[in-house]
């Protein structure tokens, strides 16, 4: 008796190209006026912009300017190094996914935060010259290269920045809670243009005389500041999700209040709100583009010098778009790879 309804579900599924239209798009007279309308503009607005993108744009401007994009004014003679760190950086991420799908040995887990943290000091001696290399100032340092730079050593800071000030915001000391709150809730208060500001004018002012920070380190200082506020935050969503039960449990069995935060709160909150850490990566990586209004040469400030030659005036839609598609591949990579990561932890499942 039950065998005929059996058949009835896989055949529900089984649509035709035609019959998933008629079923998504056209079931209704409503939906099939709405389903046109939205062809209709979509179509509209498409055709408008090939016809502009094949007929009247002048891409020579992307096609000359390509390596400014990239590397700005980095000097020619010393590109060979952008393309080791890149070789570095590939096989970097291709570690780290490899430990967390769990397709390595598990002695590397303990090992690789620390490799990443040499890595960060042999990209920026590649970067910055030095100990036999030719030494590149900072304010050559330009286009993409920016851009990135300062978006990972920002998150690579800020990270656990943030995670302190989430874990200190819940102590129960007050002298440090207090001051987690204090920091999180001023800096949430300002606006990310006024902590720059403050960070390229004001630190210097504030530091001992015989230290003088680079811009570029300012501007790190700045939205490392901003961004760990905002990290705090994130993280701390995290850690009141963790049952306060097995903070107990891990205490009956012995474990000390760091064991309990390295190996059962912290993995747990952490996993909780990873597309919340992602969106503020995201979100930080895009918030580079400010930095062009304080002289500092990065993706949009090298649009800005671009459109300022008087062979390529007006040319504001290309340039604009090129650098718009860059933004967007980085932040849709970012995005696709915490999909990737929440489904090999299984995130949001119990």
């Amino acid at each position: 008796m039950n065998q005929p309804e059996i058949d009835n579900v896989p055949s529900a599924v089984r649509l035709s190209p035609l019959g998933w239209l008629r079923k998504n798009l056209f079931n209704t007279w409503y939906n099939s006026l709405l389903t046109i309308g939205c062809f209709w503009i979509f179509y509209q607005i498409l055709r408008s912009f090939l016809s502009w993108a094949f007929t009247n744009a002048k891409w020579a401007v992307v096609q000359a300017n390509f390596r400014l994009f990239l590397v700005g004014r980095y000097p020619i003679s010393q590109s060979w190094r952008i393309w080791i760190i890149f070789v570095i950086l590939a096989i970097m991420v291709g570690l780290s996914w490899g430990a967390i799908a769990h397709k390595l040995p598990s002695q590397l887990n303990l090992w690789l935060p620390w490799i990443w943290v040499i890595v960060f000091a042999i990209i920026f001696w590649l970067i910055g010259g030095g100990w036999g290399l030719t030494l590149v100032p900072t304010n050559l340092w330009n286009g993409l290269l920016l851009t990135i730079f300062t978006t990972i050593i920002s998150i690579g800071l800020s990270f656990p920045l943030g995670v302190l000030l989430a874990l200190g915001r819940q102590s129960t000391l007050p002298v440090v809670r207090w001051f987690s709150i204090l920091y999180i809730e001023i800096i949430r208060g300002l606006p990310l243009i006024g902590i720059l500001f403050m960070a390229q004018v004001m630190l210097p002012l504030v530091l001992p005389s015989e230290i003088r920070l680079d811009r570029v380190l300012r501007a790190i200082a700045g939205l490392v500041l901003f961004s760990a506020a905002y990290m705090a935050e994130n993280v701390r969503g995290g850690l009141q999700a963790v049952p306060r039960g097995q903070v107990e449990a891990a205490r009956s069995l012995g474990f000390n209040t760091l064991l309990i935060l390295l190996f059962i709160v912290l993995p747990q909150a952490l996993r909780a709100v990873i597309p919340a850490i992602v969106g503020q990566f995201i979100g930080l990586f895009k918030d580079t583009s400010l930095l062009s209004l304080f002289a500092l040469v990065e993706l949009t400030g090298i649009s800005r010098s671009i459109l300022a030659q008087p062979q390529f005036l007006g040319r504001y839609a290309e340039v604009y778009l090129f650098v718009g598609l860059i933004y967007w591949v980085f932040c849709y990579s970012m995005s696709l790879a915490s999909r990737r990561l929440e489904k090999e932890l299984d995130v949001g499942k119990t």
